[in-house]
């Protein structure tokens, strides 16, 4: 685990060096945070019927989606790993001591780590002193807190395991920009970034629950603002875990057989 901990921290430290970016996302995840509050607030308003989340917990969840954006976008992306791909050079990467799957996980993980580090708490704390009806709100309890934490952490691991198959796709594709769009465009519908789960359509739902992308996004964050029930969220933190390690294995499967399909200098 050395080799994989060692460019953690190394990506962590040297992530953690743009600050001037951080915080221009800040205030462009400002402006996106109230732009789709006060879209939500006129729906509310002229609603027919009574919406599926109150207007409070949707404040919450949106701010929780701004705050934590690194954690849950898939398009966030390494150019350097798509590079090494398209050109040849992952013949340096194959000389590593190391496995390549584990190593671009541990890198991907950091990256996002940073990038959430730097944005997350000025966004935190400012959207918890604005004024009512646009203040971010405290969990129920501790317990609820605990168990938004643990599907938080659960939820970046799963994203950072399916953003792998993005890169092996290129492998295939050699084509970076078409992959990060149908990932992209998918998976973040799917995890409730686009419009939360419980705004779908029934049968869009049941989709929307049968895949992972929900749990990376849409669980963890409902599970904060209590519209998830505590003996449900330990439920989706099981599934959580079990889309983990089916992520991974098929992830390791596939990049294998991805790395027996190079072709450097045609060889």
């Amino acid at each position: 685990m050395n080799p994989y901990i060692s460019v953690l921290k190394l990506r962590l430290l040297n992530g953690m060096q743009y600050r001037a970016a951080a915080f221009a996302g800040v205030a462009t995840q400002f402006f996106w945070g109230f732009m789709y509050i006060m879209i939500f607030e006129a729906f509310y308003q002229h609603a027919i019927q009574t919406p599926p989340i109150s207007f409070q917990a949707l404040v919450t969840y949106i701010w929780l989606q701004q705050a934590f954006l690194a954690f849950i976008m898939l398009w966030f992306r390494d150019n350097e790993l798509f590079d090494l791909i398209t050109s040849g050079n992952i013949a340096y990467e194959l000389c590593r001591p190391c496995g390549i799957y584990g190593f671009w996980y541990a890198k991907l993980l950091a990256q996002r780590l940073s990038s959430a580090i730097l944005r997350s708490f000025p966004i935190l704390i400012i959207a918890f002193l604005l004024p009512q009806p646009y203040r971010m709100t405290l969990p129920l309890n501790v317990t609820t807190f605990l168990l938004f934490l643990t599907s938080m952490i659960l939820g970046l691991l799963l994203l950072v395991a399916i953003s792998m198959f993005i890169y092996i796709s290129v492998f295939i594709t050699m084509s970076p920009v078409g992959s990060l769009l149908v990932f992209g465009v998918i998976g973040e519908f799917f995890a409730g970034l686009t419009i939360p789960i419980p705004f779908m359509p029934i049968w869009l739902q049941n989709i929307a629950y049968m895949l992972p992308f929900r749990l990376t996004a849409d669980f963890p964050f409902r599970v904060y603002s209590g519209h998830i029930p505590q003996n449900e969220a330990i439920i989706g933190i099981l599934a959580q875990l079990i889309w983990l390690v089916v992520l991974v294995l098929l992830g390791r499967f596939a990049f294998n057989k991805a790395l027996r399909r190079v072709v450097v200098q045609g060889g």
